[in-house]
């Protein structure tokens, strides 16, 4: 065992959340965030690169803190009334690693510690198991003779041992010194670490950046097995990877960016040529033969696979190149595929987006200046378009897998008689094939263009609900009443805020007084932290016509149109749901959908 050197520390000197507080925040942290998007609060300034690679290799697994409870049976029952359960078989863990720093800080014996770890396991946006990881000391009766309870309001104010965690998956020591390095280079600092022989794991803490957009100050990488070589560096803070590095030039980062239209092609000509169906995430397959599957040219492919290594779309081995997990997603038959993705933002709309400065001048759309039409008429005169169109939203469907938990479906599904959600402008019917199969009572209305329906009830069919669902062809004033739940998925960012209101509007009329409406859309950050939202207002400005929305600003226009924004929760790609329901709604109702 490696132990840490000293912290220095100052005494308390405001009270601190109760652990029953500070574990409901960690708890509720856990299940919001997603490793792309919170890599970048904690280590501002990561280019896309540097992103592609660490979320290649890491997870975000766990948020850790502290407690100090009188003794395992009270903790179970605040872990219980947080939601958090335990497998009361599975005993505590010894935490060597923590037992260690407090140690050192409190000049403590080490041996009169016992503190243990407890991780219960935490649903992630992605239906991902992750978990709170929760370091133990007791306190009982005798804590104060003991100096046990000094040390207790000392650690909970100053929260030395809260941290976010990533593991490291596949780990090797080129990977644990890239990710390290990719860490240094970004502004976190080695923070002592650990090999804990009773799970046969290495730790690596960081302090994150003073520009870190997250209260968590440290983080920490996990990697399974003993690395203890590695972490000997670490530790003395005198290797390559621990050191920080220079900091990149501003003409270097300008550069990185100017490339990104070169990184939109090189993925689109990747999936249009069918490159990644000729290839897999097991087997390396050289330039050659995968030249002659895909009728490319095999020198001018090598130089292509060559940069899509670098982004972390392939790896390269001996033996030739194979899929990464994010270039599998290029491929046709994955599950998810952001092939058409792809293609689209490689397609028309990259087309598009060279008239962006007309946009900027004028504040009318670039497609329409480019392709003469809106781009919803556009497509509907290509079916090959619209038939993209459709499939690349459906390939953003994964923000759709927590819907089926939401309290407000739970409650409809578990309603006397079976209820009815309306899913107004629902595409493809990929949301309703996400939801119907959850809750075999429920019934679904799918609203939609004509030339959308057959979609929608081949998808419907797939997923054996087509029989318990309503296709309506129509435009939004044709929102049908007597609806249980409303859903508008990834609408209303495509329009105005006066064209918003109009549609909120029809909504609100069509709504029983005690009905739900449940809202998917990005959120704009309000406090400037990295999000796709912000990508896609741009490109909502370009292509659309419309924009992203802070929650305040939607609450404005669910105001305008009578109805009261409830709540609102994440979900995967960055995505939230937003709940609203009519200005009247009592409130048993509203305790009921919230």
């Amino acid at each position: 065992m490696t132990a840490t050197t000293p912290t220095t520390t100052t005494p308390a000197t405001t009270t601190a959340p109760s652990d029953p507080a500070r574990l409901r925040a960690a708890a509720d942290f856990v299940r919001e965030q997603h490793t792309a998007t919170l890599l970048p609060q904690l280590l501002p300034g990561l280019d896309g690169v540097e992103t592609r690679a660490l979320v290649d290799h890491c997870r975000f697994a766990h948020a850790a803190l502290l407690v100090f409870p009188p003794d395992l049976p009270a903790l179970h029952a605040q872990l219980a009334a947080c939601g958090l359960t335990l497998d009361p078989a599975t005993p505590p863990a010894p935490s060597v690693v923590v037992r260690d720093r407090l140690a050192a800080r409190h000049r403590l014996d080490a041996a009169a510690l016992d503190v243990r770890i407890l991780r219960p396991p935490v649903p992630g946006p992605c239906g991902r198991n992750r978990m709170v990881e929760v370091f133990v000391l007791t306190v009982g009766a005798d804590a104060a003779a003991g100096g046990l309870a000094a040390l207790a309001a000392r650690e909970r104010a100053e929260e030395h041992e809260a941290h976010v965690a990533f593991e490291v998956e596949r780990p090797d020591p080129l990977v644990l010194h890239g990710v390290r390095a990719i860490l240094a280079h970004r502004g976190a600092r080695p923070d002592g670490g650990g090999y804990n022989p009773h799970e046969d794991g290495t730790v690596f803490y960081f302090t994150a950046p003073s520009e870190a957009k997250t209260w968590y100050r440290r983080i920490e990488l996990y990697v399974p097995g003993d690395h203890r070589d590695v972490l000997a560096g670490h530790l003395r803070g005198d290797d390559q990877a621990a050191q920080p590095a220079a900091p990149t030039s501003p003409a270097e980062t300008l550069l990185r960016q100017l490339t990104g239209a070169w990184t939109t092609q090189a993925l689109a000509t990747f999936a249009h040529l069918g490159i990644p169906d000729a290839m897999s995430t097991e087997t390396p397959v050289a330039a050659g033969p995968l030249a002659r599957r895909t009728g490319t040219d095999p020198e001018s492919l090598t130089r292509l696979l060559r940069y899509l290594a670098m982004l972390g779309i392939v790896t390269e081995t001996p033996d030739g190149h194979r899929l990464t997990p994010a270039g599998a997603l290029l491929r046709s038959d994955t599950p998810g595929s952001l092939r058409p993705l792809a293609l689209l933002y490689g397609g028309p709309f990259y087309e598009s987006f060279a008239a962006l400065g007309h946009t900027v001048r004028t504040g009318r759309t670039a497609f329409d200046h480019h392709f003469g039409a809106h781009h919803f008429d556009h497509f509907a005169r290509r079916p090959d378009l619209a038939d993209l169109f459709d499939r690349s939203m459906a390939a953003s469907s994964r923000m759709f897998a927590p819907l089926a938990a939401h309290p407000v479906i739970a409650a409809a599904a578990g309603a006397a008689s079976p209820a009815t959600v309306v899913d107004i402008a629902g595409g493809n019917g990929e949301l309703l094939a996400h939801l119907l199969p959850a809750h075999p009572r429920l019934h679904g209305v799918l609203l939609e263009r004509p030339h959308v329906i057959e979609a929608a009830r081949r998808t419907l069919a797939a997923a054996r609900c087509a029989d318990r669902c309503v296709f309506l062809a129509g435009d939004f004033g044709d929102v049908p009443p007597d609806g249980d739940v409303y859903v508008l998925s990834r609408v209303l960012h495509d329009w105005d805020d006066d064209r918003c209101r109009e549609i909120l509007r029809h909504c609100a009329r069509a709504m029983p007084p005690e009905a739900d409406l449940l809202i998917v859309e990005r959120l704009l950050p309000t406090d400037g932290s990295p999000s796709l939202a912000v990508s896609w207002d741009l490109h909502m400005m370009c292509n659309v016509g419309g924009r992203e929305r802070t929650a305040a600003h939607y609450a404005e226009l669910l105001a305008d149109a009578g109805l009261t924004l409830q709540s609102h929760s994440p979900l995967p790609l960055d995505a939230h749901v937003l709940h609203a329901r009519g200005a009247g709604a009592s409130v048993g109702d509203i305790a009921r959908g919230s």
